[in-house]
């Protein structure tokens, strides 16, 4: 049976909540019996998911990384981890590599353009994205696939953003709330896609 590393992150700045922890936990509700899947909660610290990266990885076959995208009206496939490590504005000019010496990008190895036809099937909003920023949630893609081609880990793996949760666009100082989706739907997206890998 193959096995299915899910990870989602905790609160960070004015979040008090995150869409991919959310959606993690009621995915929880009705995991498939297949494939196994692990589920961990990462905080928003690149120098802890390095570490929480090196021992969750092994053994598993598959790793899907969630987090949130506010302002986004879709699930987001991303396909690419850049060697870019800009954690502010002012990083961006002068950006430092993630991987001092290691390759300029990697590319997610999964279905993601099927996997995000099979979603629209269900009416579930979803696409393909080639860039998943510059901090974190790139920073995880590409270093799960570094750290899988140093290691021999045979571990294929894509980063999901989400849109925001309903009762996080709710509560939002905003005077337009922005774009959410339900947590449920979110989770169906995820069950979708394991019921895929479990085939």
């Amino acid at each position: 049976m193959s096995r299915v590393l899910i990870t989602a992150f905790g609160p960070y700045g004015s979040w008090v909540e995150n869409s991919s922890w959310l959606a993690l936990v009621e995915l929880t509700r009705s995991l498939p019996s297949a494939p196994e899947v692990t589920t961990r909660l990462y905080p928003v610290d690149l120098a802890a998911v390095r570490e929480r990266l090196l021992q969750d990885l092994p053994g598993h076959d598959y790793a899907i990384h969630l987090g949130q995208a506010p302002g986004s009206t879709s699930v987001q496939l991303e396909s690419i981890g850049e060697n870019v490590e800009a954690a502010s504005v002012e990083d961006l000019d002068q950006p430092q590599p993630l991987v001092p010496d290691g390759p300029i990008a990697y590319q997610s190895r999964l279905p993601l353009a099927a996997w995000a036809g099979r979603l629209r099937e269900a009416d579930i909003p979803a696409r393909v994205s080639y860039h998943a920023g510059t901090y974190l949630c790139n920073a995880t893609l590409y270093l799960t696939h570094f750290l899988c081609e140093k290691h021999g880990w045979p571990v294929r793996a894509t980063f999901i953003h989400l849109p925001l949760a309903v009762s996080q666009a709710i509560h939002t100082a905003n005077a337009h709330q922005p774009p959410s989706m339900p947590s449920a739907m979110a989770a169906d997206a995820l069950q979708l896609i394991l019921q895929q890998l479990g085939d």
